[in-house]
This record gives C-alpha cells, sequence and structure tokens, in this order.
C-alpha cells in the first residue's frame, strides 16, 4: 500500500486498449475510494496531433483523440510523458504497451518502483529464447521482482469503450491480488472472472492473433463459413497443445474462459490482424504498408508472433505438429500460396 493506504494505480501505455481501459479504471478507482488513490496517471508516449503535444490535447480534452477518438476518460486519468514519474510511488502498474518495448520499459521503471507493488499485464503476445517462449508476465516479475497477473478476454478495445458487454479472464498467482484486479477492472458491462493459471490464460492471448491471420487469409479468399470454423477449432487446438507442452500446470478449462475460445472468436471475426490479413490476400501488399495504411500508428501483433512461434517449433523441431500456425509463417515470410491454407487445414496433426 501507498503511504495513504490505498493503491495507487499507474497505466503504461496509452494507444486503443491502454486508453479504453484507462476509462474502466479511471471510473472504478472512484467507485472503491477505500482501496484506490484517485488519480491515475497514464505513460502517454508524446507525439504530436494537429499541432499540439498528443498529452495536452488528452489532458485538457480527456480524450485521446488519435489511439481512441470520440471516448470520454474520468477526469481523474492525466497523461504523463516522463515515464519515471508516472509510475513514483504507484503500488499498481497496469501494462498496456507494445510488447517489443516491455524488457526496455521494466528496466528503467526498477530504480523507481514502490515498495510493495504488484503488476498486471493485458500485453498480448510472446517472447522466446532457444530453450522456448517466454510468457510477458515473466519478463515483467523477473525484472521488477514483483507479483504479476495477467489479464486477456475477447476485447475489441473500442466496444469496451463504449460499454457494449465483454469478457476479460484474469489469470493468477496470488489469490488476493487477483480478486483486488477484478475489483479494479470489473464493471457491469466488462465481467471479469479470475483463474490460478497464468500461463494458460497468456498464451491464449499471444497465439490468438495467429490463429486470426488465418481467419483473415481465409476471408480474403473468400471461403465459407464452414472452413473458418474449422480454423477456429484447428487453431484452438494447436493453442492448447503448444501452451500444455511448454507450461507445467495448464488447465484445459482455460481455453474455454473468455481469454480461450471467445478471445479466439472475436478476434478472427472482429480483430485488426484479421482485417489485415484480409487486406493481404486482396492488395497483394506486404504486411509492413498495410500495417501503415490501416491501423493509424498501431502495430500489428500476429505476425511478429506467429514469426517468434516458429523458430520455437523449428528449435524443438515439432513443426509438423502445428500445421496451421506453420502455414500463416509460411504465407506470410515465405511466398507459400495463401490458397495451400487447406492444405494445413487437411493435414490435421493427432492434437
Amino acid at each position: 500500500m501507498s503511504v495513504a493506504g490505498k493503491e495507487k494505480v499507474c497505466i503504461v501505455g496509452s494507444g486503443n486498449w491502454g486508453s479504453a481501459i484507462a476509462k474502466i479504471v479511471g471510473l472504478n478507482v472512484r467507485k472503491h475510494p477505500n482501496l484506490f488513490q484517485d488519480e491515475v496517471r497514464m505513460w502517454m508516449y508524446e507525439e504530436d496531433f494537429e499541432g499540439k503535444k498528443l498529452s495536452q490535447v488528452f489532458n485538457e480534452t480527456h480524450e485521446n483523440k488519435k489511439y481512441l477518438p470520440g471516448i470520454i476518460i474520468e477526469s481523474n486519468v492525466v497523461a504523463v510523458v516522463d515515464l519515471l514519474e508516472s509510475v513514483k510511488d504507484a503500488t499498481i502498474l497496469v501494462f498496456v504497451l507494445p510488447h517489443q518495448f516491455l524488457r526496455r520499459t521494466c528496466q528503467q521503471i526498477k530504480p523507481v518502483l514502490a515498495n510493495g507493488a504488484k503488476a498486471i499485464s493485458l500485453i498480448k503476445g510472446v517472447d522466446l529464447n532457444e530453450n522456448g517462449p517466454i510468457l510477458l508476465s515473466s519478463i515483467i516479475h523477473d525484472t521488477l521482482n514483483i507479483d504479476v497477473s495477467v489479464l486477456m478476454g475477447a476485447n475489441i478495445a473500442n466496444e469496451v469503450a463504449k460499454d457494449m458487454f465483454s469478457e476479460a479472464t484474469i489469470g493468477f498467482s496470488n489469490k488476493q491480488n487477483g480478486e483486488l484486479f477484478v475489483t479494479l477492472f470489473n464493471t457491469p458491462s466488462f465481467r471479469c472472472s479470475c483463474i490460478e493459471d497464468i500461463p494458460g490464460v497468456e498464451i491464449c492471448g499471444a497465439l490468438k492473433n495467429v490463429i486470426a491471420l488465418a481467419a483473415g487469409f481465409c476471408d480474403g479468399l473468400n471461403l465459407p463459413g464452414n472452413t473458418k470454423a474449422a480454423i477456429l477449432r484447428l487453431g484452438l487446438l494447436e493453442m492448447k497443445k503448444f501452451a500444455q507442452h511448454f507450461f507445467s500446470g495448464v488447465k484445459t478449462e482455460t481455453f474455454f474462459e473468455s481469454c480461450g475460445l471467445a478471445d479466439l472468436f472475436v478476434t478472427c471475426t472482429e480483430g485488426r490482424n484479421r482485417k489485415c490479413a484480409e487486406a493481404f490476400v486482396r492488395t497483394g501488399k506486404s504486411f509492413t504498408q498495410i500495417e501503415e495504411e490501416l491501423l493509424n500508428g498501431q502495430k500489428l501483433q500476429g505476425t511478429g508472433t506467429a514469426e517468434e512461434v516458429h523458430k520455437i517449433l523449428v528449435n524443438k523441431g515439432i513443426v509438423s505438429g502445428y500445421p496451421l500456425m506453420t502455414a500463416v509463417y509460411e504465407i506470410s515470410f515465405q511466398g507459400r500460396p495463401v490458397k495451400e491454407l487447406i492444405v494445413a487445414l487437411s493435414s490435421e496433426s493427432k492434437l
């Protein structure tokens, strides 16, 4: 706890999803004044926006006009461009930034980290070394030496920000912290549940973006709903197989929580990875070009994760066990004809 005896929240990141979650956090800390300090600092990478600094625009209008236009965020959420100033005295760190910047950000934060701090990661991705996948929550834990939970689920940011009903799953190792995070994030329109399975929850959040690319290829080829249904089924099985191969204690039931089946479904029907993969097929442009043209400065997570996962599968000699994820990688990076996606669906391994 902070010196005031209440938790002080900092949101590390301010993009589309970070701003959406800031709306929820800003409301909930005011709803629970016995638990949380009123001010929520949100670290914002400074950019120019229509002749002003983006942080200035946000603090004047309480709206992230670049990444979440049209959504008003509570006035107690304050954009801070200095990372160390934003996390100063914070006892809860909410990480929601592109995963390629995570390790460096944690290293910068470490010297000013408050005693008793805890964290939760909303970042969907995976890192790797020669031995296999590394959970992003583990990077936070190992760098900062604090307890880390994760939040994943069927959460299209714009829909969450508009209070359209959705769910999320919180994976925890410390039950008390898991319950605290449910209090911080749960609302009538954003239902949060928790499960003691951090790796299962987190791997779901990373791998579903790879399967969404396959769904986008399917749409780009004008294939029917039956085919996309097969992609979702096989994709979920490969996600489960990957998680349980590399991490002990991963629960099968996790894949039927919001972080699993539900998130996979919505990402394969509405998400930006699906949209960009469809454009990849229809336009013949590279993913780099499509990202620049369609995502307004946001990053495409599925392609990077597909690349990282493929390296792991090659290093472990288990490529043949993951025909769908392998096909996504080869279509995205090696010029394999997209029509051969059907070959991957037809060559189901024994999952």
